[in-house]
């Protein structure tokens, strides 16, 4: 199931908009920034996610929807090299490359030897239309194999250090939503981490939960964190709204939310949603997570509504 792929429009006939989510449109380029952990960076609480794009099926649509993500106040823009086939890469370079300035860029690579991260970084900075990446980031790390093959002679992460030292990526960490256990022995394997991306959601913690595991140990590096899945890939958006989902996550020690935006309707709700953020008491969080793990289907929770984790059902 694609996150959101109705507006928020839809949200309000199915009851399932705040009041808040059925106000004015938001206010451009008053998007709330944070601190990305010790990098000295601010970016937007929230963010654009490359994968989504795909949804809009033409370039020229994908262009509009990123400028008009960017004229909202974001500046933080997710990718990776493999999404959309790389069109996702084209479009943002197509729209971003005349204030690159002003927007942090992030891309991810999901190689594992030094010689192929090289070569798709290369892939990247020409789609991109820039000779440097804010964050580069090793994409989807799920198991004790890929961490031994990031940290082997000749793997990952020379390719990584190599180009920070060059000036081809000013910051790099790595991502992943398989196995919070990971998340946490990558931390523990490597010092100098600038970053980390994980799902965040009020479903998390009752199944092999990357809140309980990989934040605390992140928070502590003082590292930047971004959060994604946060609305369970459109999951717990059949018993929270949009701005429960929004807020639970925000309302966490993270720096930002990468969401996946695919409509207007969909960024004005994560915006509006972001100016007006108060975060929740340590009870509202409790309440959210209780009527979270109703969300999946039949009642379900963890592997059947998590599908993305170890051992998810939904393959």
């Amino acid at each position: 199931m694609h996150r959101r792929t109705f507006s928020g429009a839809v949200f309000a006939g199915l009851g399932l908009t705040s009041q808040s989510a059925r106000a004015a449109k938001p206010k451009p380029g008053a998007t709330p920034m944070r601190d990305f952990g010790r990098t000295g960076v601010k970016l937007s609480v929230v963010g654009q996610g490359g994968a989504r794009l795909a949804l809009l099926r033409t370039k020229e649509a994908a262009r509009a929807h990123v400028r008009y993500a960017y004229d909202l106040g974001l500046n933080y823009f997710d990718c990776a090299h493999s999404y959309w086939e790389g069109h996702s890469e084209e479009v943002y370079g197509d729209v971003l490359s005349d204030v690159r300035k002003k927007v942090f860029i992030t891309t991810k690579s999901s190689k594992r030897t030094r010689r192929e991260a090289e070569s798709e970084l290369h892939a990247s900075l020409k789609s991109l239309k820039t000779d440097y990446l804010d964050l580069w980031q090793m994409h989807g790390v799920q198991s004790q194999d890929d961490i031994d093959r990031i940290f082997s002679p000749g793997g990952a992460l020379e390719a990584f250090e190599a180009a920070k030292s060059a000036g081809k990526c000013r910051f790099f960490g790595f991502t992943g939503h398989y196995d919070p256990n990971i998340h946490a022995a990558m931390l523990k394997a490597y010092p100098k981490w600038d970053s980390i991306l994980m799902p965040l959601h009020a479903a998390d913690p009752s199944y092999l939960s990357f809140e309980n595991i990989a934040l605390p140990a992140a928070v502590q590096r003082g590292i930047g964190i971004q959060a994604m899945k946060v609305f369970g890939n459109a999951f717990l958006l059949r018993v929270l709204n949009a701005e429960e989902c929004l807020r639970y996550a925000l309302s966490l020690p993270i720096s930002c939310a990468t969401v996946g935006c695919s409509t207007p309707g969909q960024l004005d709700d994560d915006v509006r949603i972001a100016q007006s953020f108060k975060p929740y008491t340590p009870e509202e969080m409790a309440a959210l997570r209780h009527r979270a793990i109703t969300a999946g289907p039949g009642g379900l929770k963890g592997p059947a509504l998590e599908y993305w984790k170890q051992g998810g059902v939904w393959k």
